[in-house]
């Protein structure tokens, strides 16, 4: 056997993303682990979108498959969507080699979306000769040093420790070199330990971190050797989110307490690491937090938060784990914090990272996760949710998004006895729920982020769709810039914010060429309209400043439009590569 090919299915589970712009741990511990004991094996990388769009080559010359795959979170995404299993049969069934399937879809099963149950991967017996349940890397070492022969390794195989993954974290970080992304729009995810210190009370009732155990910290070495390598082959973008909570990263009495004490001096040691080997990052953000922590230790927490600041890029979001308002659900469910206890939580972040950083959003703020569909769960949890989020609101308190999810159950956690009853009874309160939140709060937040006239930098120009440009900054959690007209893809501009949607904002390019704008990009622009746009587009060219003035009847409204940011005839100065 001379050639393996890793089919990137996507993963997106509680503490690891894997969805594009992401690439996830996985392939490429997985590919650092067979290089490991097969030095001269070829290994290609391959992600599901390319083969459903007809790239299938590598996957047929291939002697070994090998699928990561898996979303046990539903999400939503924009550009890319995880495998399902009737994917994977139409695309694998009929190639003759080898095929291993591994990620979250092997361990627990396939979610298809949220409020529905997993599909057993032992449905696909059939296509692939081995499902990994347990560690893939570990298990495909073994499986390269036993000459690939399936019957003599153990699938339920699991590394001992964090610092086995070591080597293969550095040695597969070259296959990031392969993804359709690389180098300006592809994010690292990065892993500093697995397991939960909340493992000792069982952990959130739905929540499948907690059956890993109790934390398992990577030493600040093995991760920055890991951003090292990574940056070496060109990647530019990290995010440090494959955790439970960041906040707990070597915590104090880790083992003993279900809420350590953070350490601010373990997490400045990571980050000034980080940044001591990535020099020129363009983005180092975080994910998991849990409020919960963050309450309890106020003044370490602060201090986490600083540090965080002083070494990140502006436009960080800490994801806190809410699940629900409802004392109830949250008795019901072990969840991680009380109401009071999250608004502490968030004013903390609030206090120390509200600033408006270069890149015109706020430093670091919180961001919110509910579950839905959970035990314990009436229709006055959504009552309390509601008010949860308007006393937030009222309280002139930022949240950079809401996450409003309904539960996947997942074999081995608690809600899996549960199934997705709950969620079926509420339904239709589901739906309205979530209706009234994006009318009247997502659309006040995303107003106060940011507000008409401000200038967003780096936002990538990703999908058309009609005569939109949809568009994103890279980091966590990215707001959804809808651009009117169709710009070229694959670029970096610069936008300034002219109207919100009830998750998104409208934007247009900053600075702005009047003189070749599409109609609908000048349509957008405050005080211009229809009407002056195609006025505007029957007098271009336009010289200069006084020219534009010219065509318009009211002068203060001419001004007005020209310190939007209007040049006329020179290239659009925020375009980059």
């Amino acid at each position: 056997m001379n050639e393996v090919t890793i089919l990137d299915g996507y993963v997106d589970e509680p503490t690891c993303l894997g969805v594009p712009p992401y690439i996830s741990p996985y392939p490429r511990y997985i590919a650092g682990a067979i290089r490991s004991a097969k030095r001269d094996i070829k290994i290609n990388y391959i992600t599901i979108d390319q083969v459903r769009e007809g790239e299938r080559e590598v996957l047929e010359k291939a002697n070994l498959v090998v699928v990561v795959a898996g979303m046990i979170v539903p999400g939503k995404y924009l550009s890319g969507f995880p495998a399902s299993p009737r994917e994977l049969r139409e695309f694998l069934c009929g190639l003759d080699n080898k095929k291993v399937l591994c990620g979250p879809a092997a361990r627990y099963g396939f979610g298809l979306s949220g409020g529905k149950g997993v599909r057993d991967a032992e449905e696909l017996m059939d296509v692939f000769d081995l499902i990994i349940k347990g560690d893939p890397e570990v298990v495909l070492k073994d499986l390269a040093e036993r000459n690939f022969s399936i019957d003599r390794v153990d699938p339920t195989k699991l590394r001992e420790s964090s610092g086995e993954i070591r080597d293969f974290a550095i040695r597969g970080a070259c296959i990031v070199r392969q993804h359709p992304n690389f180098p300006h729009y592809l994010i690292a995810e990065i892993e500093t330990y697995r397991g939960c210190p909340r493992a000792i009370t069982g952990g959130c009732s739905f929540c499948s971190e907690p059956l890993k155990g109790l934390p398992d910290f990577r030493p600040v070495r093995d991760i920055v050797d890991e951003v090292r390598a990574l940056y070496m082959q060109g990647v530019r973008n990290f995010r440090i989110g494959n955790q439970p909570c960041i906040f707990s990263y070597m915590a104090k009495g880790c083992g003993e307490e279900e809420f350590p004490e953070p350490n601010p001096q373990a997490i400045e040691r990571l980050f000034r690491g980080i940044r001591f080997v990535a020099p020129c990052l363009r983005t180092l953000h975080i994910d998991n937090a849990n409020p919960g922590v963050i309450a309890r230790h106020p003044e370490k927490s602060r201090e986490v938060a600083k540090v965080i600041i002083k070494y990140h890029t502006p436009g960080d979001v800490a994801a806190f784990g809410v699940e629900s308002a409802d004392p109830v659900v949250i008795k019901k469910n072990n969840l991680k914090a009380d109401p009071d206890q999250v608004m502490e939580a968030i004013r903390i972040l609030n206090e120390v990272g509200s600033r408006i950083g270069a890149n015109g959003l706020p430093e670091l703020l919180p961001g919110i996760n509910f579950v839905f569909g959970l035990k314990g769960e009436s229709k006055r949890t959504f009552e309390l949710n509601f008010a949860f989020l308007k006393k937030i609101v009222d309280s002139k308190l930022l949240i950079r998004r809401i996450n409003l999810r309904q539960v996947i159950p997942i074999p081995g956690t608690r809600m899996y006895e549960v199934g997705t009853k709950i969620t079926k009874k509420h339904k239709e309160i589901f739906k309205r729920f979530k209706r009234k939140v994006r009318e009247e709060i997502d659309r006040v937040m995303l107003s106060r982020l940011v507000p008409i006239g401000r200038v967003l930098k780096d936002v990538y120009t990703e999908i058309h769709r009609g005569k939109l440009t949809f568009a994103r900054q890279i980091g966590s959690y990215p707001i959804l810039i809808g651009i009117p007209g169709r710009l070229q893809l694959g670029k970096f501009i610069d936008v300034k914010v002219v109207g919100y949607g009830y998750r998104s904002i409208t934007a247009v390019p900053y600075p702005l060429d009047v003189n070749s704008a599409e109609k609908e990009t000048l349509e957008a622009i405050p005080l211009i309209g229809k009407r002056r746009a195609l006025r505007i587009m029957l007098n271009r060219p336009f010289k200069d400043e006084r020219d534009f003035i010219k065509i318009f009847d009211d002068f203060r409204i001419a001004k007005k439009v020209l310190d939007f940011g209007l040049v006329f005839g020179r290239k659009d100065s925020a375009e980059r590569i």
